[in-house]
């Protein structure tokens, strides 16, 4: 783990998604973070000393989930599939494929496991949040908030728009693992992968700390708000920074388009290896994404903290 000094900086973007805005003086106290998102190693040694069965692994309720169709209803997850050509990049469904066996043992359906495509230290991915929560309380740790985890990607930086300046790919160097060339049919791979990589292939930002940007999306502690809490205003002007902001209530934080379903969403932060320039362009640490607490895909997976005691 790295320690994150306590501090004060500017949270969000205005240059790229309007749920970024509005930037914000937001100031955290001091925490310790994982270096790298838990690898697959690292979750093993949890499951063999736990017997923790993830929720990819079990069948859902069609109780919990009205109008679901009975080929769902089995344990599986949801893995990235290339599409032929290009298609509509608001329907997700096109490279999208529930995939019954599709687990943290078998990331891309039941056919694939962690030895034959030699995952054993790329991060963990088709976990859930409660996977997630369950790995850090078993080590001692938490998952960071949405603003911890954004302090620690800048890496020290102010106003950045990248954990590592203001540029993508400076004078053409990959500095993250994330989509090259036209999502989702054609990976030109410049980062040398495909899909997930193992941590530490890419630069550590500025407090030494791996893949906070790209590679998976990490889960954090925080229930989705669309519109991140702004500082008490005083005379027209924000007067003071938000301390520790802890993101939104469950409530909330459910889908309106999916009123059916009254499954809590959390907020990922990090961008993946399936964000592209055309598509997705989260690869910045004030990006940020819902998704329900129930999910598990192939590029979804998390990192902890540990806060310093207060006094």
């Amino acid at each position: 783990m790295r320690f994150i000094p306590g501090g004060t900086f500017t949270m969000g973007s205005e240059a790229f998604y309007p749920e970024e805005r509005p930037l914000r003086r937001v100031k955290v106290d001091g925490f310790w973070i994982d270096e790298t998102p838990v690898t697959n190693r690292e979750f093993a040694r949890f499951v063999a000393a736990t017997g923790h069965v993830t929720l990819a692994e079990i069948a859902p309720d069609p109780k919990d989930y009205p109008g679901m169709l009975p080929e769902y209803a089995q344990p599986g997850s949801l893995v990235f599939t290339k599409t032929a050509g290009p298609v509509p990049l608001a329907e997700y469904h096109h490279w999208w494929r529930f995939t019954p066996g599709a687990d943290w043992r078998h990331p891309l359906g039941p056919d694939s496991d962690l030895d034959s495509l030699e995952l054993w230290d790329h991060p963990v991915v088709q976990v859930a949040w409660a996977d997630a929560e369950a790995y850090a309380k078993w080590v001692g740790k938490d998952l960071p908030t949405e603003a911890e985890h954004e302090f620690a990607a800048r890496g020290g930086l102010e106003g950045k728009e990248f954990a590592w300046g203001d540029e993508l790919a400076p004078e053409g160097k990959m500095l993250a693992n994330y989509w090259q060339g036209l999502f989702p049919f054609a990976n030109t791979r410049e980062d040398g992968w495909e899909r997930t990589s193992p941590v530490r292939s890419f630069p550590p930002n500025g407090h030494g700390l791996y893949d906070m940007v790209g590679n998976v999306w990490e889960w954090t502690a925080d229930w989705w708000s669309e519109h991140p809490a702004a500082p008490k205003k005083k005379h027209g002007q924000a007067c003071c920074a938000i301390s520790n902001p802890r993101g939104g209530k469950l409530r909330d934080s459910f889908d309106p388009a999916q009123p059916e379903i009254r499954i809590g969403r959390k907020v990922l932060k990090g961008g993946s290896h399936l964000c592209a320039l055309n598509h997705c362009q989260r690869f910045r640490p004030a990006a940020r994404h819902p998704e329900m607490i129930d999910t598990a895909t192939s590029h979804i997976g998390f990192r902890c903290v540990r806060r310093v005691p207060a006094g």
